[in-house]
Parts: structure tokens; C-alpha cells; sequence
């Protein structure tokens, strides 16, 4: 679904991404681990189109995006759930929801997503109402994830799920991304901190490195090796 081949990224005269390469089949969660600053969200941020790769190629379902414009690829199903929520604090639940789906125009279609929405996460709709920027984090980030599946997509960004986050709510959050893997059969490039947690969940992963990506494996197999244990794991 997904193939991103010889990715290079720079910020001014700094490489941020040195020729990743990594591909994310139909059907599953794949997960990016690496310390702060190896460039877990400047991926992210290049295949959505979020900033423009000075080199590489990104492949959507068949077709090259590389360098298409983010709302463009909304359209083609691909949405971003972006690091920190960014929510819009001054608008409802409700209307950031609504945010989400700003490129469709059948309201009964509308109407049905916010629904699901609502489905997944309840407390979103005991706060539909509510401005976003009095949430908690954690209702903020089911809020991020909503926004971004108003859109109907077939491919989410996922970028750190559990920052800043409650140790329960992370639990529950995990827990409604493999749901929408395995019952909405959504395809998840995950990034995330919590590296355990994220390969619990995950097919397979990588793992970056000040702009490279020094291991690929399948997802139990990066949770066994040692070296991926001792630097992110946790021992």
C-alpha cells in the first residue's frame, strides 16, 4: 500500500532522513521506533506531505505522491494524526470532528463517520460539545485519531499515540488502534515512543537512527534482540 524508497529530507543544510526505505503492506500496523531526533516524525511528515523530500520516492496504492500536497492526499485516503494532537482548542469536539471531514460533501456520509467515531470512543461523545482545549490529553489524542478517520481513510499516520498520556488511557488507545486494524481492516504506520508497546501490537518495524534506518524485522523478532531490547526496550 505504502513504499517509501531512497527518502532524503533536509532541514536547510541539515539531512534529517539519509535514503530511508521501508514499505507498508495493505492489512497492517508497522511501527517506527528510534530516540528522540532520528526522524521517526520527519517520515511521517514527508509521506503525508507535510514537507517536501529533497530526494527518494513515495508509492500510494500504485501511484508516486512524492511531494503531492496534504490535502490532496487526504483525498486519496492517506490522513496524518499528528504528534502533539494539534486540536483546534477554540472548537468544539463536534466541530473539530467536522474539521476532519472538510472534503466531503454528503452529510449523511458525514453524519455516519462521526457516528463511528462516537462508537470508538465514547467519552468524545459525552463531550461533544466541549472545547478541545479543555480535554485532557488523553481525550485529545482519541480526538486526533476521530479528526483524521472523518476522513475515511484507507492509510493513518500515526504519530506518538501516548505522549503526555495516562497510563490507562494509553491502554485504551492501543486498544482501539488494533480494533480499527483488525475490524476496519485500517492500514497504521505507527510512531511511537513506547517501543514495547508498539511492537506488542505491530507486524512488523523498524528502527531509525539519526536519519537511517539500521534494522527491519518483523515485529516479535525486534522485541527479542538484544541490541533493540538494551537501547529501546528497556533491557
Amino acid at each position: 500500500m505504502l513504499e517509501v524508497q531512497n527518502l532524503t529530507v533536509n532541514y536547510g543544510a541539515i539531512t534529517a532522513l539519509h535514503d530511508v526505505s521501508l514499505r507498508v503492506d495493505k492489512g497492517e500496523i508497522v511501527t517506527l521506533i528510534g530516540g528522540n531526533g532520528a526522524g521517526k516524525t520527519t517520515t511521517l511528515r514527508a509521506i503525508s506531505g507535510m514537507l517536501k523530500p529533497k530526494s527518494g520516492s513515495i508509492r500510494y496504492e500504485g501511484q508516486d505522491i512524492t511531494g503531492r500536497p496534504a490535502h490532496r492526499l487526504v483525498g486519496q485516503g492517506l490522513a496524518h494524526s499528528p504528534e502533539g494532537r494539534m486540536v483546534f482548542a477554540n472548537l468544539t469536539v463536534r466541530e473539530n470532528l467536522q474539521m476532519g471531514a472538510y472534503l466531503q460533501r454528503d452529510q449523511g456520509v458525514i453524519a455516519r463517520e462521526e457516528e463511528f467515531v462516537f462508537t470508538m470512543f465514547p467519552r468524545l461523545k459525552e463531550r461533544e460539545a466541549q472545547l478541545a482545549g479543555t480535554l485532557s490529553g488523553g481525550e485529545q489524542q482519541m480526538l486526533a485519531i476521530g479528526r483524521a478517520l472523518m476522513s475515511q481513510p484507507r492509510c493513518l499516520l500515526l504519530d506518538e499515540p501516548s505522549l503526555g498520556i495516562a497510563p490507562l488511557l494509553v491502554k485504551l488507545i492501543f486498544e482501539k488502534i488494533v480494533e480499527l486494524n483488525r475490524v476496519r481492516g485500517l492500514t497504521i504506520l505507527l510512531v511511537e515512543q513506547n517501543a514495547n508497546l508498539a511492537l506488542e501490537i505491530s507486524h512488523r518495524g523498524y528502527v531509525l537512527e539519526t536519519g537511517r534506518i539500521i534494522l527491519a524485522d518483523q515485529a516479535a523478532a525486534l522485541r527479542a534482540d538484544p541490541k533493540v531490547r538494551e537501547a529501546y526496550l528497556g533491557g
